[in-house]
Parts: structure tokens; C-alpha cells; sequence
């Protein structure tokens, strides 16, 4: 039966966890689905499929509002940063990242310098013996921090993701003193991971080891320009361990004790070999899918492998799409949330598209007389069947579909899947004999730099590339009620005239729900500001009501962590459809405001750049000028306090006053203190924007703007700190709402609470970055609405805190 029963009830169980966070969204695909379904299925299968909707979401409701809760304690219990001395036990396998081990460690005891860690707590650490296994008790003395999650409007919610790994608190283990060895299965598993790792790196060569450590460990550790390559020439999927390395693997396997078991004849004379192969190969597909990292495409298809192989255990005949269906029930039931797992979910998207499209795209190929033409057109339809699923969850991750791709999957997966994966396999257990593993490893390392050099020349070609939108989720339900028509009618009665009205009419609402957000992108006739989450840093959009946008610094990682420019700046001007920003203002020449920025000039076309000038007459580290240098690159103007104090610059009925430093950077301060200091002004509302500007430069603004500075909206300078926000400036202002650009990591303990109780005795709300996140306001001139990411109930994304109106 094509309209699998266990397949239906196991994609209802998974998708329910959707109305977690599109709870509109989610119902109305649902709903489109279920109508397509309703005269498909018989009442037993429809309020199997409702119950099924219902119980997901319950569960995976519960599982993130009992995480936040979790969260949100070992945040306030342990505050800032701080040292802790923590003896627990290891809880998940160890990888290599970075020439480090990193795991999770259940917490049993702790002693911090400051603050606290409750038992039970999951800590991700990075650092130890690269020995360490699972059940493994250690003392670490380590340094830790909250777990950062950036909430931003525009983007996806973190916490589904984050409630999967149900780690609160993260650090760097400084030492890892290892108190017992555990003896259990998966600490043996992880040591034999330890010892095939060590091998690899001893014998491979040192540009491709962290491809083999990919495919056979599952750990991603590639350099950045390889890892780039592979994500846009599409041959990510080479370098994991998915379904297809596992399935490889595993029946190669099953295969060859199959064809040893046969020879073995009183065996063979009184058993079926083959079911006694099934049976070990069940066993060895869940062995496989853990020693290779335990990634969820891995899992899937291990479980997939595992139903199908059992059904020839007991006699049966395997069924594709019931096998998969029980691979999404027993992800399911191991995990909530695994919907939100981008390994589960490519895995199964690909599987999926295999089985669908896979014989309607290989017919034309079978046509092809020559036999080379057949592969090669047989090739593309397997790559474009697995591909073509893929896409709207690539769109929502960021990554471009490429039509060098195709071509480079058709070349490098049969040597990546064909020489180079079963080499790798092979060197695994090749150790004992040491010059078979060096060879080996010669030939692995050479088949691994072809794949490489596909991937790298792949990737170069641009101009094959299509930059997807990023999609809502009204986007994907629309994708995912069209597959499911176009799914449905082809298998039905429907004549081909109704499938090409399908498609037609799917393609026209994609088409108007693009148009609508690329129109919500912008703020018509009205002043938005919205102070985005990235951490210990800054960053503030302003779109402007004709149509002009302007960013206010990109934040930024001074101690080497993810780039906030790459990570949230641009891909909220992706969400938001916009392709260029007017006007960058760099506040001032702190690697927390402009560290971000080098990834915004990369990726979009900038027209202006407003900059104090301090930096490059004084010196700000090689990133900064890189930030000039590449700015008159691509032509962009670049302004200083000397033009832009002299009158307020327009953008339609708005206008923004430039009000330090003025006429220009003061010799002998510091940064902060000559911080540009916006004013954004549009009918009766004010926002006042004071980056980093501490004392001295409040002073100067009192001074010379006594009666000009009182504002709605004031986005409290240098983070909330002691040495901002004086009492005299909050008079002079009078905000309404009082915005902190600040993270949860930071270790200044940023906003002190004398500031905070400083802004909150002048009436003022306040709203910080690190708690609400991303904080939208918009104003028509008059009435002021204020909102939120950090979602106040779990079925729920955003809230509207407040809306100011009148005097």
C-alpha cells in the first residue's frame, strides 16, 4: 500500500512538534494536508493521524518549556562566567574539535568561585584526554558560562535545537582528572573511536585527515574553506556519515558473512544464511550509527536498515516505505524534538525523494541508448531525486543550490562512495598490519584530495548558483501541502490536467507569499528599529519609512567565537529580503561592534560607511582596517563626523542627527568616548542611540544639547555598565523604553544592577538583549509597539510587550 499507514502516523508524530513554534503556520498545512488525505484514508487512519499531531506537539511542548526551565535556573544560579571545580561523568561520545575533545558532562558536584552549578546539570566542555568515554567519572576544574542562545525575530527559534542536546552551561575544561574508567559497552565503543581517531592522524595526509575523521567518526572539524566549499558545491552529505555510508557499509558486511555463512554446510543444509546474516547485520547497523558519531541521519538510517533487516530476520519481505516509517517512530520516540535535527531531517528528505521521484526521474534515462549517456543521465535523476526534497530545508539553513553540484555528485560519488569510503572503513581495522594501513591511507588520502578539489572548484563557480530566500514557515507549509498534492494526484485517479493546476496554483501562492514578505521586509510609512541579539556586542537595524535601511554596528567575538555578523546580521537581512544596506554606521573601533562587519560587507552591497575616524588615524587591529580596506574596494563612501555633524541627514520624513563626536574624534579619549552618538527623529518619537559613550561624553551632550536630547527610546550606552547612563543624561532623556545591547557570557556582568535601578526609578521599561532578545520597535510618528523574540509561552515566538501612545 502506497499510502503507508505507519508512515502517515510516523510524519504526523514528528510534524506535531512544528506547532511549537508556527503554531498558525503548522495548522494551516496541516489542515491543507489533511483535506488532500481525507477521502484517501478511512476514519480509524484520520484520528490516528490527529492523535498523532496532538501528542507531538504535547511532547515537544513539554520538552522545551521543562528545558527553559532548566535553563533559565542554571543561568541565574551560576551568573557571570566564572571557575568551577566539577566532578561528574561523561554523557556523551567525545569528538575532536579544534585538536580538543568535546563532551557533555553530567554534573555531580560542584565547587565555583562564584555562583553555582546544581546536580544533574549537562555541561558541554572542551578539553581533556582523547581517551575519554562515556561513564567515564573525571574532576575538571573548567571555565564556564550560561548557554548563549541569540533569539532574533527574524530567524529561527534556538530553543527547540537546544532542548534536543538539553545542555544549560558550556565551557573550557583548564584540567580533566579522570577518577574511574568505565568498562560498559559505549565507553568501549568511544575508546575504539579514540584509537581508530589517532590512527587516522598519524597516517593520513594532514590536509585531508578531517575529511576521513567525517566519514568515519562523523566529526566535523574541517577547515572553513573546506567546509565552505563542500556546503555550496552540495557535497556535504560526502564528508557525513548518512544513510547511504551506513547502508554501504552494514550490507557490505551482511553480504560477505551471507556468502561465508553459505560454505559452512551443515549451517547451510538447516538454515536460511541469509536471515542469520540479517539478524547480526540488525545489530551491527545500531553498533555502526554509534561508533560513527551518532548523528541523527545516521540513527535514521540505521533504524530504516534495522526494520528492513528484521523483516528478513523473521521471514517477511522489507518494505521501503514501511521501514522508514519506523525509523520516524523510533527517532520519535528516542527524541521529541528530532523534527529540528538538520541531519535527521536532510537524511529523511533525501531517502524520501529517492522513493518518490526516484523512478519517475530515472524513466527518461532508461530510454537512452548509449550505455555511457544512460549512466550519466541515470546518475543526475539520483542526484537531482535526493536533491530536489533537500532544497527548502537548504534555503532555511542559508545555503545556495548550485547546478555545478549535480555535475559534481555525478563525478566525486562514486570515487567518495565507491574508493574512498570503503578505503576508510578498511583503515580501521587495518592497524594491525602497518604497512597495509599506510598504503591505505596513501590511496584513501589521494582518492580524498580529488573529492576535495571537485568540491573547491564546484563551489568557484558562482555563477551556477541560485541564492534561495529564506523560507518561513509559511513557506514550508505551502512546499509541503503542494509535494503532498502533487504526491497524491499523480498516485490517484486525477487526470494530468488537475496535477499541472496543482503545481500552477502552488507556484502562483509561493510566488504572492514571497511578494508579501519581501514587502514585511520593510516598514512602509513608518520608523523601525529593531536591536538584534548577538551576544556581548551591538547591533541595531533602522528601517526608515522610505524604504532605506541602515545598520548600526555588526557586533562581534573578541575571544574567537561565532561571528555574529555571519551568523545573525546576515541572515536577517536575508529573512527581511534585504539586498543592500544604505547606510553602516561603525560607532566606534571595538571588536565587539565591528567584528561582524567584514561578513556584511562580503555579502551585501553598502553604499555608505559612517566612521569616527579614531580607529584608522590612531590604529584598531588588522579586522578593522581589513573593514576600510574592503569598503574602497567595493566603492563604498565612506563619512566622518567633520560632514556628518553639520546638518541632520534625510531619509524621507525621518531624519538622523549625528551628535558626537562633533566636529570630530577627541584626541587622547578613549573608543567609547568618542562614540558616535545618533539621534533618529520622526514625527513626535525620538530614538536616541549612544553606543558606547560613557561619562565624559555624557557630559559633553548635556552640555551641548541641554534642552535636545530627550527621547522615547534610549539604547543604554557601553552595555549597561557603571561608567554609562548617568542620572543627569536619564533626566535629560526621559526614555520611555530603555534598550541593553548585552550576552549572557559576557564577564563584566553587564548591566550592573545600579544602572538598571538608575533607569528603572526614571519610569523607563527596560528591555535587554540577553533575556528578550531581538527587540523590535515601529513607529507611525505617534504610537510606539514594542516586540520581542524570546517567547513568553511555547506556543508562541513573539509578544507584544508594549504600545506607547500620545504626549
Amino acid at each position: 500500500m502506497w499510502l503507508d499507514p505507519v508512515l502517515l502516523v510516523a510524519l504526523a508524530l514528528c510534524a506535531g512538534s512544528t506547532f511549537v513554534v508556527a503554531p498558525f503556520a503548522a495548522s494551516l498545512s496541516y489542515l491543507g494536508i489533511g483535506w488532500l488525505l481525507w477521502r484517501r484514508v478511512g476514519w480509524a487512519l484520520r484520528l490516528s493521524l490527529v492523535f498523532g499531531l496532538l501528542l507531538g506537539a504535547l511532547r515537544a511542548g513539554s520538552s522545551i518549556a521543562g528545558f527553559d526551565v532548566e535553563r533559565r535556573a542554571a543561568r541565574d544560579a551560576l551568573g557571570p562566567p566564572a571557575r568551577c571545580a566539577l566532578t561528574g561523568t561523561i554523557a556523551s561520545s567525545p569528538s575532536w574539535v579544534g585538536g580538543r575533545a568535546a563532551y557533555v558532562l553530567l554534573v555531580k558536584r560542584a565547587d565555583c568561585d562564584a555562583g553555582s552549578v546544581r546536580a544533574g546539570t549537562r555541561v558541554r566542555l572542551s578539553g581533556g584526554p582523547d581517551d575519554l568515554a562515556r561513564g567515564d567519572r573525571v574532576l575538571a576544574i573548567a571555565q564556564i558560562a550560561a548557554l548563549e542562545l541569540l533569539f532574533n525575530l527574524d530567524l529561527a527559534d534556538p530553543l527547540p535545537g537546544a532542548a534536543r542536546r538539553g545542555v544549560t552551561l558550556s565551557g573550557s575544561a583548564l584540567s580533566v582528572d579522570r577518577e574511574f574508567e568505565s568498562r560498559a559497552v559505549p565507553a568501549l565503543i568511544d575508546r575504539a573511536r579514540a584509537r581508530v581517531r589517532r590512527r587516522i592522524v598519524k597516517t593520513f595526509a594532514p590536509e585531508v585527515e578531517p575529511m576521513a575523521r567525517a566519514l568515519v567518526l562523523g566529526e566535523s572539524d574541517l577547515d572553513p574553506d573546506d567546509d565552505e566549499a563542500f556546503r555550496r558545491s552540495g557535497l556535504s552529505h560526502m564528508l557525513a556519515v548518512s544513510g547511504t555510508h551506513l547502508v554501504f557499509a552494514v550490507l557490505s558486511l551482511v553480504r560477505a558473512l551471507s556468502a561465508i555463512l553459505v560454505r559452512i554446510e551443515p549451517l547451510s543444509a538447516n538454515f536460511d544464511c541469509g536471515r542469520i546474516a540479517a539478524l547480526v547485520g540488525l545489530f551491527l547497523s545500531l553498533f555502526y550509527a554509534d561508533f560513527a558519531g551518532g548523528s541523527g541521519s545516521a540513527w535514521r538510517a540505521a533504524y530504516m536498515l534495522s526494520a528492513g533487516l528484521l523483516a528478513r530476520t523473521i521471514g517477511g519481505l522489507p518494505c521501503a516505505s514501511r521501514a522508514l516509517g519506523v525509523s520516524f517512530v523510533v527517532g520519535w520516540l528516542r527524541d521529541p524534538l528530532v523534527a529540528f535535527d538538520v541531519s535527521f531531517l536532510l537524511s529523511a528528505a533525501a531517502t524520501s525523494g529517492l522513493l518518490v521521484l526516484g523512478e519517475p526521474l530515472q524513466k527518461p534515462a532508461q530510454r537512452i541508448r548509449s550505455l555511457a549517456g544512460r549512466w550519466l543521465a541515470s546518475a543526475i535523476a539520483t542526484t537531482l531525486s535526493a536533491m530536489i526534497p533537500c532544497a527548502p530545508l537548504l534555503a532555511l539553513f542559508g545555503s545556495d543550490l548550485t547546478g555545478a553540484g549535480v555535475l559534481a555528485n555525478v563525478v566525486a560519488a562514486p570515487l567518495g562512495e565507491a574508493v574512498a569510503l570503503p578505503l576508510c572503513l578498511l583503515h580501521a581495522i587495518s592497524q594491525p598490519f602497518p604497512a597495509l594501513e599506510s598504503g591505505i591511507a596513501l590511496v584513501a588520502s589521494g582518492a580524498l584530495l580529488v573529492v576535495r578539489a571537485i568540491a573547491r572548484e564546484s563551489a568557484a563557480q558562482r555563477w551556477l548558483s541560485v541564492s534561495l530566500p529564506d523560507p518561513s514557515a509559511f513557506h514550508l507549509g505551502l512546499v509541503a501541502v503542494s509535494f503532498a498534492g502533487i504526491l497524491l494526484l499523480s498516485r490517484g485517479s486525477a487526470k494530468l490536467g488537475w496535477v499541472r493546476v496543482w503545481c500552477a496554483s502552488g507556484a502562483l501562492s509561493l510566488a504572492l507569499l514571497e511578494l508579501s514578505a519581501r514587502a514585511s521586509g520593510r516598514a512602509p510609512q513608518a520608523l523601525r528599529m529593531t536591536a538584534l541579539a548577538v551576544g556581548q556586542g551591538d547591533s541595531t537595524l533602522i528601517d526608515f519609512p522610505d524604504g532605506r535601511l541602515m545598520l548600526i554596528d555588526a557586533g562581534g567575538s573578541p575571544d574567537g567565537g561565532l561571528d555574529p555578523g555571519a551568523r545573525v546580521v546576515v541572515p536577517a537581512l536575508r529573512a527581511r529580503r534585504r539586498s543592500q544596506i544604505d547606510v553602516v554606521v561603525l560607532s566606534h573601533p571595538h571588536p565587539d561592534h565591528f567584528g561582524g562587519l567584514l561578513a556584511v560587507l562580503r555579502s551585501v552591497p553598502v553604499a555608505e560607511l559612517w566612521d569616527s575616524g579614531q580607529g584608522e588615524a590612531q590604529g584598531a587591529g588588522p579586522i578593522y582596517q581589513e573593514i576600510l580596506r574592503l569598503a574602497r574596494q567595493r566603492g563604498v563612501r565612506i563619512r566622518h563626523p567633520s560632514d556628518l555633524c553639520q546638518a541632520p541627514q534625510r531619509f524621507g520624513e525621518a531624519s538622523v542627527r549625528v551628535l558626537a563626536p562633533c566636529p570630530s574624534f577627541v584626541p587622547g579619549r578613549g573608543a567609547n568616548d568618542n562614540s558616535i552618538v545618533l539621534k533618529v527623529e520622526f514625527g513626535r518619537r525620538a530614538l536616541l542611540l549612544t553606543g558606547d559613550a560613557e561619562h565624559i561624553a555624557e557630559h559633553d551632550l548635556l552640555r551641548a544639547y541641554p534642552q535636545g536630547l530627550r527621547a522615547d527610546v534610549l539604547k543604554v550606552g557601553h552595555h549597561g555598565s557603571r561608567t554609562s547612563s548617568g542620572a543627569e543624561l536619564l533626566a535629560a532623556v526621559a526614555p520611555r523604553i530603555a534598550t541593553v545591547s548585552c550576552g549572557v557570557r559576557n564577564r563584566f556582568g553587564h548591566p550592573v544592577p545600579e544602572v538598571m535601578a538608575r533607569i528603572a526609578a526614571t519610569g523607563a521599561s527596560v528591555l535587554r538583549t540577553d533575556r528578550d532578545g531581538s527587540l523590535q520597535l515601529t513607529t507611525d510618528g505617534e504610537s510606539l509597539d514594542v516586540v520581542s523574540a524570546y517567547p513568553s509561552l511555547p506556543l508562541a515566538t513573539a509578544y507584544r510587550l508594549a504600545r506607547v501612545s500620545g504626549g
